[in-house]
């Protein structure tokens, strides 16, 4: 499929806007959706079948994933049911005439909610734009909570004050959870700079950022050594 992406691709830059992964068998209604979305800064992933939406599921970690009713080799009732077991990724499912009892039943299982095939924009936008990473004000890895809009930070319940570029660090890592993230791109995202080669900067912000966490051991935050570095979720 056209729009078919693998994990490297999707969790490069781009991260920071949202991942929709759309398992539709129709090809020419993902392309089409594909690239309306493109032009509002979504990025988009297709596949063709169920069995390959949950690996592709697993692999790109996408934001929200849109099924379609029509959804081969592992139905998209099937498929909500087996992603709401490892995931807690919103799933929307299209429907056409004629799928009432698949909405019903991948509504039971857990999906958010169904929407129109043909698949329109305006009615996707703000599902996606919801689960965006930019969006989300309360992040939580393990005990580790970060409220953006509150500028706090809490380990285990207990308050933790962050300097200001720790905390932009910390945020940075999260979004990114247990994905690497590369020197390069901490320096453009967290520094806003393009000049790595001050990347020592980045190891000793790290080494505090852990010493403030209680991450003695790097078992929280690790260094990838060569490329940079991956927030773990436990």
């Amino acid at each position: 499929m056209a729009h078919q992406q693998t994990a490297s691709e999707v969790h490069g830059d781009t991260r920071t806007a949202p991942v929709l992964l759309v398992a539709d068998p129709d090809e020419s209604i993902v392309q089409e959706l594909a690239t309306a979305l493109e032009r509002e800064g979504v990025t988009v992933a297709g596949v063709s079948d169920g069995a390959q939406a949950l690996l592709q599921a697993g692999a790109l970690r996408p934001d929200v994933v849109l099924v379609s009713a029509t959804l081969p080799v592992i139905s998209a009732v099937e498929f909500v049911r087996a992603v709401r077991l490892t995931r807690a990724v919103p799933v929307l499912l299209g429907v056409g005439d004629g799928h009432a009892e698949q909405a019903v039943q991948a509504l039971a299982a857990g999906a958010a909610a169904c929407v129109a095939r043909p698949y329109r924009v305006l009615e996707l936008l703000p599902f996606v734009q919801a689960a965006s990473p930019e969006s989300r004000t309360l992040l939580r890895v393990g005990e580790v909570e970060l409220d953006v809009r509150a500028y706090q930070v809490r380990v285990g319940g207990r308050a933790v004050h962050l300097p200001l570029r720790e905390f932009e660090l910390l945020h940075y890592l999260m979004r990114n959870a247990d994905r690497t993230v590369t020197r390069e791109q901490i320096m453009r995202h967290v520094w806003n700079a393009t000049d790595a080669t001050s990347t020592n900067t980045i190891a000793v912000h790290v080494k505090r950022l852990r010493a403030r966490l209680g991450d003695e051991d790097d078992q929280l935050i690790q260094t990838v050594r060569g490329v940079g570095y991956r927030l773990v979720t436990p």
